[in-house]
């Protein structure tokens, strides 16, 4: 039996995962989420790190560690840290050595679609940010969803702290496991040329595309399902 590890990216919770589940489960799977806590302005992805160690505590080695969007760095600080047999990329800003997620960004304009923040507040005492422009957030994060599953989600977003992409990515070197990049053909957030070529030279991965946009767990996740039980039974 495998174990899915499935980490969200920013703004979520363990609610986005919630139709994957019962697909990865009804195989005979373990899924294990949680929520991250994006809204504490003092967490840096080393605490959310610690929260998904925690919540994989009495699980075995045979994990596979799923981390969706801005989770890139999330997991790979896991992995880092207990065995993990594969790490699954989607849809994913992929940190890069001894540097932020800003830094990254300010370097490489193809790694994000700059539009986004016209949809987000003004970051708050806490520097946390929200969707304030609902519209733009379906284009950006839920643009292939139809529409009561893309009113459901977005009406569940939660606020995201920006300190954690302030802070150097800290590993001096990614985890020695067997890596995979999934990435969606049409990602109004996260640069498909982007991860493409990160893919190829930063992790050495694998890579796997999918049609569809930056939330395939929502827009199609029996596909999203097949691609993962694939990669779990090493195909």
């Amino acid at each position: 039996m495998t174990t899915f590890a499935l980490v969200h990216g920013s703004w979520h919770g363990a609610w986005c995962w919630e139709l994957l589940t019962p697909l990865l489960q009804q195989e005979g799977d373990d899924v294990v989420t949680m929520d991250l806590p994006c809204d504490d302005g003092s967490a840096s992805f080393e605490t959310y790190a610690d929260v998904v160690c925690a919540a994989l505590v009495g699980c075995d080695d045979n994990v596979v560690l799923v981390g969706h969007s801005f989770a890139g760095s999330t997991v790979a600080l896991v992995a880092a840290r207990r065995p993990v047999r594969q790490l699954v990329y989607l849809c994913a800003g992929v940190p890069d050595i001894g540097r932020s997620v800003f830094d990254q960004w300010r370097d490489d304009p193809d790694m994000l679609n700059p539009v986004y923040v016209k949809g987000l507040s003004e970051p708050d005492a806490q520097t946390r940010t929200t969707w304030v422009d609902l519209q733009l957030a379906r284009a950006i994060l839920c643009a292939d969803c139809d529409e009561p599953t893309a009113k459901a989600a977005l009406n569940r977003l939660r606020p995201q702290a920006r300190y954690p992409y302030t802070v150097p990515f800290p590993l001096a070197e990614f985890p020695s496991v067997r890596c995979i990049s999934v990435v969606c053909s049409d990602d109004q957030l996260v640069g498909p040329d982007w991860s493409r070529r990160v893919a190829r030279d930063r992790l050495r991965a694998e890579l796997i595309e999918l049609p569809g946009g930056h939330s395939p767990f929502l827009s199609r996740p029996q596909a999203l399902a097949d691609v993962l039980l694939r990669i779990a039974d090493g195909n």
